[in-house]
């Protein structure tokens, strides 16, 4: 269901009536009006035996009598409460029985009293029994029938004995009855207000509990939003990221070994390419489906871990127990003979290729076994896929080049062997481009080029990324920014770089010696950095914009911090990842897509949108009013001499995506 939706429905209030609400707040308050009752009666019981005192000090001649009738009427009132309460009686129900207890040991007190002797001080005694007035009004939480009814009776018997009892002028007897009659008024009144007062304490405290559900409700449909891959309902590379986690430590913690199973979709760029977007999607979805059902009769967690690429954890003893399921899963896979006819190894199916690491060294981190799986997973590739291939160490082919690019890393800056281009973003809005994304690029020295997912993490981990960095953030200023080729400049920036002391203090210098305002330089942090567990990233960042630099967030949507960091950072920028547009051939997916610009919307950041591949992408983004968009169909990477032939043209057939001119020369 849509999310929004979803959190729409919960913050709707019940519809009730008023004659419904009231039998529900009954409801709810019985049990505690009948624990109220019960403590309010042995208290009022106690105070009733305490006032013999009083009796006797004033009517001293029948004290015998008065204390006696206390006594009687106290116990029996607090044995029939006793009974009641053990036979589960309702509120109704104590509450009448508490408020007779009380007009029968005011009526008991009065006829026994009104033997004494001492007439005058029994006249104005009598006075006292306003207090059992006041006490099923005031001191009780009966319901206001049966205060105003036990209220009532009770002044109606203290003016009759008023008039039968007291030896006293017709003028006193008349003020003493006044006086009774305006407390019966005055504490009746208060009564009503105290139990109206309590409905609406109910009330309140029942919009508030409607208002933290609807809470709760919005919480697990974000939650959900950001752990589940829209277009297979499998766990997203957020939530395996935390799966991850957890293994690893019940591994380091209890010895619990797991594999890790990198799977992936042969030739399916080339499947989308001839059958089209959507019945990739369909593929796609029909793949996850059988391969969760595998991954559970193994005891296995799943989730799709981008692209066409999917990922399993499974706790497993043994690597044979891992290829065991490794090799369950490609036949799975098979058996759904999913078509394929177009491809050119003689196999007119879908397959998948997989790729297995298992946990042997706890010294290591986990992102060594992603990596393992992720070489295993190239090597069964190369073995013609529609196989699987178990990571070996001693294995030639398992090994990977990263001593070699670590290598060159080394040299690479002074060899030219690094380079950058840039992909621009344009506003479809103006035509025009806004800014640039600077991409490094790497050469070996054979020329063969290396990508960046292959060597950021070799540079990072050797530390090469910080020369790298700097040379990047130079390197901008210089040819683009000091001769204003371009307004704006996007850097990738790692949490290396940010990390490492005086990043912002080199970023400084630089805007400085070439004249450049850091408004016109961007950094982009990718969502998967966890940055609230470090605070010198934070601080770095704070620093950075404090020289007027924007902050950007890269790849939202697919890491596992985002909703996170927009609580942490201020974003100049955020760049929905890719995948969510291409994710748009469906009505699910669009409405995804909606929801997450909805949000950042309400946050207050300009919105950019990356993967705009086809005419389809650029309308749609049009429809939704996004204007900042950067992808292959708006232009592709190329060196900055490129640039300067953008910055002449001006795209008018960007309000008209009809136009077969669009971009054409970035398409």
């Amino acid at each position: 269901m849509h999310v929004l939706a979803e959190t729409a429905v919960a913050t709707e209030r019940p519809s009730l009536s008023p004659e419904q609400l009231r039998r529900l707040y009954k409801q709810k308050s019985e049990n505690a009006r009948k624990s109220a009752t019960r403590n309010g009666l042995w208290i009022a019981v106690a105070a009733y035996l305490a006032y013999s005192f009083t009796d006797y000090l004033f009517i001293g001649d029948v004290v015998r009598y008065t204390a006696a009738g206390r006594l009687l009427v106290g116990v029996a009132a607090l044995c029939i409460l006793e009974l009641l309460l053990y036979r589960k009686a309702k509120a109704d129900t104590v509450d009448m029985a508490a408020a007779v207890s009380v007009l029968a040991a005011y009526l008991v007190w009065l006829l026994t009293a009104q033997m004494t002797t001492v007439r005058d001080a029994f006249s104005y005694y009598m006075v006292f029994g306003a207090i059992f007035m006041m006490s099923v009004n005031l001191f009780f939480s009966f319901r206001f029938p049966v205060a105003l009814a036990a209220s009532a009776t009770n002044m109606l018997i203290f003016i009759v004995a008023l008039y039968l009892f007291a030896p006293m002028l017709l003028l006193h007897k008349l003020i003493l009855g006044a006086f009774c009659i305006s407390c019966f008024i005055f504490t009746s009144y208060v009564n009503l207000q105290l139990n109206r007062e309590r409905y609406k304490v109910f009330l309140n405290a029942l919009e508030a509990s409607l208002q933290q559900a609807a809470a709760d409700e919005r919480g697990k449909a974000l939650l959900h939003l950001s752990n589940t891959d829209s277009l297979t309902g499998l766990e997203n590379r957020r939530a395996i990221d935390q799966r991850l986690r957890d293994y690893w430590q019940r591994w380091l913690d209890n010895g619990a070994p797991f594999a890790v199973l990198l799977i992936d979709v042969d030739y399916f760029k080339h499947y989308n390419d001839c059958y089209g977007h959507q019945e990739g999607d369909r593929c796609l979805v029909a793949v996850s489906r059988r391969l969760q059902s595998v991954a559970s009769s193994f005891g296995s967690v799943i989730g799709r871990y981008g692209g066409e690429e999917f990922i399993v954890i499974t706790p497993m003893q043994n690597s044979e127990r891992a290829a065991e399921l490794a090799e369950v899963m490609c036949a799975a896979v098979r058996a759904l003979a999913w078509p394929h006819e177009h491809r050119r190894d003689g196999t007119s199916v879908i397959t998948v290729s997989v790729g297995v690491s298992y946990t042997r060294d706890q010294t290591k981190q986990v992102d060594k076994v992603i990596h393992e799986a992720d070489r295993a997973l190239y090597a069964a590739k190369a073995n013609g896929r529609n196989t699987l291939v178990v990571f070996d160490p001693e294995d030639p082919q398992s090994s990977d080049d990263s001593e070699d690019i670590a290598a060159t890393l080394k040299i690479a800056l002074e060899h030219g062997l690094v380079s950058l281009v840039y992909q621009p973003i344009r506003n479809v809005q103006t035509g025009k481009t806004d800014a640039v994304e600077a991409l490094m690029r790497l050469n070996m020295l054979d020329g063969t080029s290396v990508s960046p997912g292959k060597f950021i993490p070799v540079a990072e981990r050797t530390g090469s990324i910080i020369e790298l960095g700097r040379w990047a953030v130079r390197t901008v200023c210089r040819d683009l920014l000091a001769t204003d080729l371009v307004q704006v400049v996007s850097i990738n920036v790692s949490p290396i770089e940010l990390k490492k002391p005086g990043f912002s203090s080199y970023v400084a210098a630089t805007l400085a010696e070439f004249g450049v305002t850091g408004a016109r330089l961007a950094f982009e942090i990718t969502e998967g950095v966890e940055l609230e567990i470090d605070k010198d990233v934070v601080r770095c960042i704070s620093d950075l914009r404090k020289l007027g630099a924007q902050v950007w967030l890269d790849d939202f949507g697919t890491g596992f911090a985002g909703l996170s960091w927009l609580r942490l950072i201020e974003f100049d920028t955020v760049k929905i990842d890719r995948s969510f547009l291409h994710d748009c051939n469906t009505e699910r997916g669009k409405r995804m897509l909606l929801d997450i610009i909805s949000l950042l919307r309400n946050r207050g950041v300009s919105i950019l949108v990356e993967g705009v591949e086809t005419i389809e992408h650029l309308r749609l983004m049009q429809q939704y009013g996004i204007n900042q968009l950067q992808g292959y169909y708006i232009a592709r990477p190329g060196p900055a001499a490129q640039l300067e032939t953008d910055n002449v043209l001006r795209f008018s057939t960007v309000r008209n995506p009809d136009s077969k001119r669009l971009f054409r020369n970035g398409a």
